[in-house]
């Protein structure tokens, strides 16, 4: 129903499916395109790791821009620079030159940092009894993109005479249509009067509440893309075609985005400590099944449940996130946590090809597990602090 009476919860959600379309093309192609433009195979998942420096640096100036003058300048500034990326993109893989494609997927990586925003700007546009659910429904807006974005990404790959040229000009397109609904977004949630300075930052680290909010959020979030960065290219090796590949990514999207349709009134009733647990979960049984064999099953149902593992930390972290800062510090706490998915997501996506090319499937899969153990332990050492400060 919130989806069907809120004007902005509604075109936050049609535009966080367009941002995922426009990612999973990127998650299904450019590691592909990597492999083939890279001077080196340990190479290949450059241009993805680049699309999360580009990410990386722009989470904070984002925050700071929408603190001070509205959600949609950010927002819309995020979706030019998708579009620009994914038009630099095309004419680097049209042109064969892998400097083009790393300098498009830069850029797209504002895009991306914008996106990463549309839950936040969710939480400010409905009442507080329905922020949990207003948050969880736009990030389901992925389920969309689930559907429609393997078929752009393989009806376009041939549009032009060059492979893949036309999916990169899909995703820019794709993107112009996100410009379009920034444009029309309301900015009914400009924070109050930010604090200023990098010493906010501190305090807000200093905060056990806080870093274990973070520590759920970027552990899932960076197991994601450890693994799923390194699946495209491991089903490759193990001689499934692109279209299988393709296939195995869209389940993997719905995991990461069905979810969420229930997980706002879960987190609402049981809490977001709970979720998170929940969530760890799902990447262990995921780990279970990737190092099971190289069956097209084992792929499909591991990257289904590495995609309800991070829906589920993402949104526990969310939410943990605003018990640990007030309404002065929330642009500040926000890219805090933005920043904390991007470096680790960064680490994970420079890592990936290394991995696959010298140490193997099961050792990236293996290796998630201690980074698993080391957010819940943050998350519950967060959570006895707070009893002790409110006994």
């Amino acid at each position: 129903m919130l989806l069907l009476t809120n004007g902005s919860v509604r075109l936050l959600f049609i535009a966080q499916a367009l941002y995922w379309s426009c990612s999973l093309i990127g998650i299904t192609l450019t590691s592909l395109v990597g492999l083939d433009l890279a001077p080196l195979p340990e190479l290949a998942t450059l241009p993805l790791a680049l699309l999360l420096v580009g990410n990386l640096a722009c989470v904070h100036p984002l925050a700071m821009i929408m603190s001070r003058r509205g959600r949609r300048t950010g927002l819309f500034l995020g979706a030019v620079s998708g579009v620009i990326g994914g038009l630099i993109v095309a004419a680097g893989v049209y042109q064969a030159q892998f400097i083009l494609v790393c300098v498009g997927t830069l850029l797209i990586g504002g895009y991306q940092a914008s996106a990463m925003y549309y839950r936040y700007a969710a939480l400010e546009a409905v009442e507080d009894g329905q922020k949990g659910r207003a948050a969880a429904l736009v990030v389901g807006g992925g389920v969309l993109a689930a559907l429609i974005a393997p078929e752009i990404a393989s009806q376009t790959r041939d549009m032009v005479a060059i492979p893949f040229v036309g999916s990169y000009l899909a995703l820019a397109g794709l993107a112009m249509v996100a410009v379009i609904i920034m444009a029309m977004l309301r900015d009914g949630g400009v924070p109050v009067k930010t604090r200023a300075g990098g010493a906010v930052l501190l305090d807000l680290l200093r905060r056990p509440r806080l870093r274990g909010a973070i520590a759920v959020s970027a552990a899932g979030h960076g197991i994601m893309i450890l693994v799923m960065t390194a699946t495209p290219l491991a089903m490759k090796f193990c001689g499934f075609d692109f279209d299988t590949a393709a296939n195995v990514i869209r389940w993997h999207i719905i995991g990461m985005f069905l979810p969420a349709f229930v997980a706002g009134p879960m987190i609402d009733r049981f809490g977001p400590r709970l979720m998170a647990v929940i969530g760890a979960g799902a990447l262990v049984l995921s780990v279970g099944f990737a190092v099971s064999g190289i069956s097209f099953s084992a792929f499909l149902i591991s990257s289904f449940l590495l995609g309800i593992g991070w829906n589920l930390m993402l949104l526990a972290g969310t939410a943990l996130l605003g018990e640990g800062h007030d309404a002065s510090e929330r642009g500040h706490a926000q890219s805090l946590m933005e920043l904390g998915n991007g470096i680790t997501g960064t680490v994970a996506s420079l890592a990936s090809g290394a991995l696959i090319a010298g140490a193997g499937w099961n050792v990236i899969n293996f290796g998630v597990l201690p980074v698993l153990i080391i957010a819940i332990v943050m998350m519950w050492v967060g959570t006895r602090h707070r009893v002790t400060q409110e006994a």
